[in-house]
């Protein structure tokens, strides 16, 4: 049997755990090649290919190293974690950046200490969320591991708290929408790592520090294979202006990932319009039609065929495919539930200018309510505002009968107003507001004086204080009817002014 390739520590194992320290890995290649050498011939695994933001940790005892530790990126799904924390699949998605996995845990050889382990384990889950803030932004509130219980027990993440879930499905992720079985189940463990962080990570709002974090993750959508089919069969309608050569990818096909994008809130341009479209399974993939390559995998479009799409594509066309769809999914609307028409402008989320004289992409847009269709949307003119533009939409809506029309005051004006009653046939509620002096004035003066609350007219009004000669006020005199005796005064009969002194009188 050859001698171990390390030196064990001249120490007592109690000076050994009380002097050992954990350190971050830093961007020294040679450390780095030497840590990998270690994990790849005494490891298990045979390993250190992490995945997904990642950090990894030495235990040193005088600057010999006696341990090395690896976190990386969290599975991607888990049930019983998910159960364990109480997520939503979307929630998991946004916020699965908030956990790490110890991906690989390493005691040297020729190290034998007991309680070690633990020990290093308690060391490097102490500063992992400060140093994960510092590499990637954002913290870490909950750890998982996965423990072979055909070589291990686990002990050493019972000893610091962790919580055994259960086994495995004995399954692992090969790509993106395909899990093979290797038919070894492990233990997983997980633990907080402040408290509340199950919480906070189930809450339905992030605290605003978190928030940043979860903005960033690109939304997938769960619309359903057969409504994306009906929303492929109206998007052929819209006239396709591309040559013939060169169309990897059906214009049904693009339009329908720009409208699942926006309905997940992906408004901030054609890369992130990428990012979605590579989310999207295989199935919703093949629904829409996409490019297929030879290995049979249907592909998603890229950023610069997005780019061209959103240039030249027909808007008002698209804008009453998507009122189409919306119809078709909800059914047609009677017009008798929905009797009120909410229109505003807002600026375009993402439409920051890049010239210094543009403004922002501004959007007016004509709501039915309570039911929330869309109705139609119009885009603002560059130097213009949102008054002409709620006018052509207003023209664009057609007959209104019998509804009310609800705008700010910014369209308190006699053209808008002569626009939806005679043009449309529908009435108007329009809030008046100190930018229009005459008008508030006179609106102010049609309104009649507010009545009298009952109460206030048959209320008593309380006595008035009686006021002396020398210009002091006794006190008041007792309602009618109250039952009370009246005040005494507290001056004496012979210190009132005017007044006689007393005198006793005898009869005679």
């Amino acid at each position: 049997m050859s001698a171990p390739r390390f030196r064990v520590p001249t120490l007592t194992q109690q000076q050994l755990l009380t002097l050992v320290e954990v350190r971050l890995l830093g961007d020294d290649e040679t450390e780095r090649l030497r840590f990998r050498e270690l994990m790849g011939a005494h490891h298990y695994l045979k390993s250190d290919h992490l995945v997904g933001e990642q950090l990894r940790y030495v235990a040193h005892v005088g600057g010999q190293w006696v341990a090395l530790l690896s976190w990386s990126a969290a599975s991607y799904h888990l049930k019983d974690r998910e159960d364990w924390i109480g997520w939503a699949p979307a929630q998991r998605r946004r916020r699965l950046a908030f956990m790490a996995n110890n991906a690989r845990f390493l005691i040297l050889p020729g190290i034998d200490c007991p309680n070690l382990a633990s020990r290093v384990l308690a060391l490097g889950t102490a500063r992992l969320s400060a140093d994960w803030q510092n590499a990637y932004g954002h913290p870490v509130l909950a750890v998982e591991s996965f423990v072979d219980s055909q070589l291990f027990r686990g002990t050493c993440y019972k000893a610091q708290g962790w919580q055994l879930l259960g086994a495995t499905k004995g399954f692992e992720r090969s790509r993106q929408d395909y899990y093979t079985e290797h038919s070894r189940p492990k233990q997983l463990w997980v633990r907080e790592l402040q408290p509340g962080a199950r919480r906070t990570l189930a809450a339905a709002v992030l605290p605003d520090a978190l928030q940043a974090v979860e903005d960033k993750v690109i939304p997938r959508s769960e619309v359903r294979v057969p409504e994306l089919r009906g929303l492929w069969e109206l998007c052929r309608a819209v006239p396709d202006w591309r040559q013939r050569k060169g169309r990897d990818y059906p214009l049904p096909a693009l339009l329908s990932i720009i409208v699942l994008a926006t309905l997940c809130g992906v408004v901030r341009g054609q890369r992130d319009l990428a990012a979605f479209a590579s989310g999207l399974t295989q199935a919703q993939l093949r629904a829409l039609r996409c490019y297929r390559d030879r290995s049979g995998r249907y592909q998603y479009p890229r950023e610069t065929t997005f780019q061209r799409v959103l240039a030249s594509v027909d808007a008002a066309f698209f804008g009453r495919t998507l009122q189409l769809w919306e119809a078709q999914l909800r059914g047609p609307s009677s017009g008798e539930d929905d009797t009120i028409i909410a229109i505003d402008g807002k600026a375009q989320r993402g439409s920051t200018p890049h010239v210094k004289d543009e403004q922002k992409a501004q959007l007016v847009s004509a709501v039915s309510l309570p039911g929330g269709r869309v109705l139609g949307t119009v885009l603002v003119e560059q130097k213009s505002s949102e008054i002409p533009a709620a006018r052509q939409l207003l023209e664009n809506l057609g007959p209104l009968d019998g509804r009310l029309v609800m705008l700010d005051a910014l369209h308190s004006n006699q053209e808008t107003i002569r626009q939806i009653i005679q043009g449309n046939g529908a009435d108007y509620l329009l809030p008046v507001k100190g930018n229009h002096s005459g008008l508030e004035a006179g609106a102010a003066a049609c309104l009649p004086d507010p009545p009298i609350p009952p109460a206030a007219a048959t209320a008593i009004p309380p006595p008035r204080p009686r006021k002396k000669k020398d210009g002091k006020h006794a006190a008041p005199a007792p309602a009618p009817g109250s039952g009370l005796p009246p005040p005494l005064d507290p001056t004496p009969a012979g210190d009132k002014a005017g007044a006689r002194p007393a005198v006793r009188y005898r009869r005679h």
